[in-house]
């Protein structure tokens, strides 16, 4: 891991809280996500599985965990299960965790060798009159394989214990975030930060898009993130109006202007960073009145994500606020609203996605759209702008902590006009 020690309190205290959802006389299985081959003998990067990291700070492949909280022996309360080291692994892959780098980082005391799994599972099924799995995964997929085995285990040894699904009780926990987590978040998107100010100071007519992004992914490894959160999107001139373009593989023009999308990662937990920015280090007149719309509809959504409403609620006011700008913008009238279909309405055109997701250990963190906002939530704030007959494409986007004062934790990354110009052009430096 590149990332500093976190303290195994957090994971002791999401594992405490988990205890107080589930089921009198509950067994938990929890497995770590698999390697997944790339090609040849290669893997992709390793991932733990956001469920697993949250509730023991574990990031190593072929991991279990058996929690039976309320088991007569105290010492089966807890157990963690890591592969061995040996000649081989050593060679090729290096040494795995210790029984005591493992225990130090879960704040599990029990610590086994994952070839004593099935022997303690067994055991343990035998008092339980629940037991609850990871997830209940699409048919065919390896967890849904992983969770039938299991489950035939359980039948075969206890078959009146009763299979319950541990995602949903995780997830309500989830989606309010700790401090200790809420500080990681804040160092991703600090770090996310530094990507931008780089990007300012190199950006200028004729480079590439994939230059842009090797300078953003560089800045991330220089400062301990593991990487990037999601695919970077940087998108010049039209491609700013494809939602989801990754390709990165344009120029950029002089006069166009760059939509990037991106996000490092740090310790598993996520930022979500949107910027639109001149190559040419000066906004048209027309790129700077729609910016500054979007910047405007921005700065009062934020003020919308306070406790007791829904992303659903929120995007309904955005759209709102959008609406009138584009009518300021001169892209319709309101009497073309007046005329216009309620099931698609003008609006849509220009803005064709969501004002806001969740944030964690996922980009797209746990929480549904009509949950209703507690403090501690973390939400992106992402209003946008595209207008493809005018090669214009806008969104810009923080990340922010619901409170009766929001918290944005992006609010030292540039978004004003005059900063953006000026740090490209060289009149402020903030590196």
């Amino acid at each position: 891991m590149k990332h500093k020690k976190i303290s195994n309190r957090l994971f002791i205290k999401n594992r405490q809280k988990l205890n107080l959802k589930i089921k009198p006389k509950s067994l938990i299985v929890l497995y770590s996500n698999k390697q997944m081959y790339r090609n040849g003998n290669q893997y992709f990067d390793y991932r733990q599985n956001s469920d697993f990291f949250y509730l023991s700070g574990i990031e190593q492949e072929k991991s279990m965990i058996l929690l039976f909280p309320d088991h007569e022996n105290e010492e089966l309360r807890e157990i963690l299960f890591i592969i061995e080291t040996n000649e081989k692994i050593r060679i090729w892959e290096g040494n795995k965790y210790t029984k005591e780098e493992a225990k130090e980082i879960s704040g599990i005391e029990n610590v086994k060798w994952i070839e004593e799994f099935d022997e303690l599972l067994k055991k343990l099924i035998k008092d339980a009159k629940n037991v609850y799995f990871n997830d209940f995964t699409d048919i065919g997929s390896e967890d849904d394989m992983r969770n039938e085995s299991l489950q035939n285990i359980v039948s075969s040894v206890n078959y009146n214990c009763k299979i319950e699904e541990l995602s949903p009780i995780i997830k309500y926990f989830r989606v309010i975030k700790e401090p200790e987590e809420i500080s990681l978040m804040q160092e991703a998107c600090n770090i996310t930060e530094k990507a931008f100010l780089r990007v300012l100071s190199t950006v200028k007519p004729e480079i590439t898009e994939y230059e842009i992004e090797a300078e953003i992914f560089s800045e991330f490894i220089r400062n301990r993130a593991s990487g990037s959160a999601y695919k970077s999107i940087v998108a010049s001139g039209g491609n700013a109006c494809v939602l989801h373009y990754i390709e990165n593989n344009n120029n950029c023009n002089d006069g166009d202007l760059v939509l990037m999308d991106f996000g490092a990662e740090y310790a598993n937990y996520a930022a979500d960073c949107s910027r639109t920015i001149p190559v040419s280090g000066k906004f048209s007149k027309r790129q700077k009145e729609c910016y500054e719309a979007v910047l405007r509809v921005m700065k009062e959504s934020i003020k919308l994500m306070v406790p007791g409403t829904s992303i659903i609620e929120i995007h309904t006011e955005t759209c709102k606020l959008l609406q009138q700008e584009h009518i300021k913008l001169g892209l319709y009238s309101e009497e073309d609203i007046k005329n216009q279909d309620i099931e698609n309405p003008l609006w849509k055109k220009y803005y064709p996605h969501g004002t806001s997701h969740f944030i964690g250990l996922d980009v797209h963190d746990v929480g549904d759209k009509t949950t209703i906002l507690e403090e501690g939530m973390v939400l992106s704030c992402e209003p946008g702008l595209y207008i493809p007959e005018e090669n214009i494409g806008i969104r810009i986007e923080d990340d922010i902590v619901v409170a009766e004062t929001p918290i944005n934790l992006l609010q030292n990354v540039p978004k004003e006009v005059f900063e953006i110009e000026n740090l490209i052009n060289g009149k402020i430096n903030k590196l």
